[in-house]
């Protein structure tokens, strides 16, 4: 059998660090604060804290593994190593599953800020679009991040700015409609969709230069600063508008529409946008190549791991993500299915800090102990998620199991040529 195709290594420590943070700055920091805030009240900034904790522990276990096996995967691939086949399948089919439907969220959320009464078929469009500038290769994809995290930077600048200046509808009331220390670690899972976007840069490791250096550099970087940005927004948005926060179905650009800077409200609708499109483009991307790794270990179907054209990239699972994606987009709402992606991404960070525990050698900044506590910490977070999202995604997950257990008996009893 030949060896599979190779993606080529294109993308240096910024653009890996401009895919991270553009991936966790997407929709969900523009929509997550809302319900985190009805959980929490005026502990939201604990809440922050908690997810932050447990998404360091993640990201440190995910550099690890990315710079000792840089190929096209992430966790998929780091299960399978250091766990075996049925770890990886388990991580990687969380993530395929999990991310398919935080796709159809963020290009549903791109078309509700742009035309919501044409949402689903704007959705559907900028699908079609970001998939093109997918297939014309991973540096495209890399300047298109890096513009669109400019633009989202930007917006959050200019929503810090209105939140400063006031006035201040309901400040200091954000308590009223806390859970207390009950409702932190429920608050701390839903704010954790908001940081799930640095193990994108693991995904890419076949396409990093240099990615022993490069991969931990690029994670640990995109980490901290999107973990200061929310921190920041958590003690703005508490402050600025109190017990509306929770109320919000838009907070960012409510804490605009209630400012001195209400008649610029149009550019944080701007950046929002963009946010779902950075997001997008970047899940499209990761999806892809764990796809296509899943593929490769024939976990997968074949065909999704052919590699070609003139950019070298995996395009039969990039238009495989891209068909699921417009099927959930039209017969589905899915943003009630981003529970279900938060306990598949939390799943997927467990077997990767269970990986990263089995290294025999540890770099000094992931010690085997902190990987025990992002284990830990990704269990209780995904357990104590609403109970339909759970019971969903293990129904999900035990079916691709099954169907992998049945792939297996088949080609036990072929016959051999």
């Amino acid at each position: 059998m030949s060896e599979p195709q190779q993606l080529q290594r294109r993308l240096g420590t910024f653009d890996a660090t401009a895919i991270g943070l553009g991936s966790m700055l997407g929709a969900g920091v523009f929509v997550v604060f809302a319900p985190a805030a009805a959980l929490a009240g005026n502990l939201l900034v604990l809440a922050v804290a908690v997810a932050g904790v447990v998404a360091y522990c993640n990201a440190v276990a995910s550099a690890a593994l990315a710079a000792k096996y840089p190929t096209s995967g992430g966790t998929y691939v780091y299960g399978r190593k250091q766990l075996g086949e049925w770890s990886g399948f388990i991580a990687g089919w969380g993530f395929v599953t999990g991310k398919t439907a935080s796709c159809a969220a963020m290009a549903l959320t791109f078309g509700s800020y742009v035309a919501r009464d044409y949402a689903v078929p704007v959705a559907v469009a900028a699908v079609v679009a970001l998939t093109g500038v997918n297939l014309l290769g991973i540096t495209r994809t890399a300047l298109l991040t890096r513009i669109l995290l400019c633009m989202v930077l930007a917006t959050l600048v200019f929503v810090a700015i209105a939140s400063v200046l006031g006035p201040h509808p309901a400040a200091g009331t954000a308590g009223t409609q806390s859970g207390g220390l009950a409702g932190v670690l429920p608050a701390a899972g839903l704010m954790f969709f908001a940081f799930a976007g640095y193990a994108r840069i693991a995904t890419l490791g076949e396409e990093v230069r240099n990615p022993a250096r490069a991969i931990p550099r690029a994670i640990l970087a995109a980490l901290a600063a999107a973990f200061a940005i929310y921190l920041l927004l958590a003690v703005l948005l508490l402050a600025h508008l109190g017990v509306r926060l929770s109320n919000s179905g838009a907070p960012l650009l409510d804490a605009v529409l209630v400012s001195r800077l209400a008649p610029a409200a149009p550019l944080v609708q701007a950046g929002a946008a963009a946010a779902c499109l950075g997001a997008l483009l970047a899940l499209i991307t990761g999806v892809g190549r764990t796809t296509l790794a899943m593929a490769r270990e024939r976990d997968l179907p074949g065909p999704l791991a052919k590699v070609g054209g003139t950019h070298t990239v995996p395009f039969v699972a990039e238009l495989a993500v891209a068909v699921v994606v417009i099927l959930l987009l039209l017969t589905t709402n899915v943003m009630t299915v981003v529970g279900f992606s938060s306990f598949g991404v939390l799943v997927y960070y467990a077997v990767a800090n269970a990986a990263a525990y089995t290294l025999a050698i540890h770099p000094g900044y992931a010690p085997r102990w902190l990987n025990a506590v992002g284990f830990v910490g990704c269990v209780v977070l995904a357990f104590t998620l609403p109970a339909a999202p759970v019971l969903t995604m293990a129904a999900v997950i035990a079916a691709g199991m099954a169907g992998r257990w049945l792939a297996l008996r088949f080609r036990q009893h072929q016959p051999r040529r």
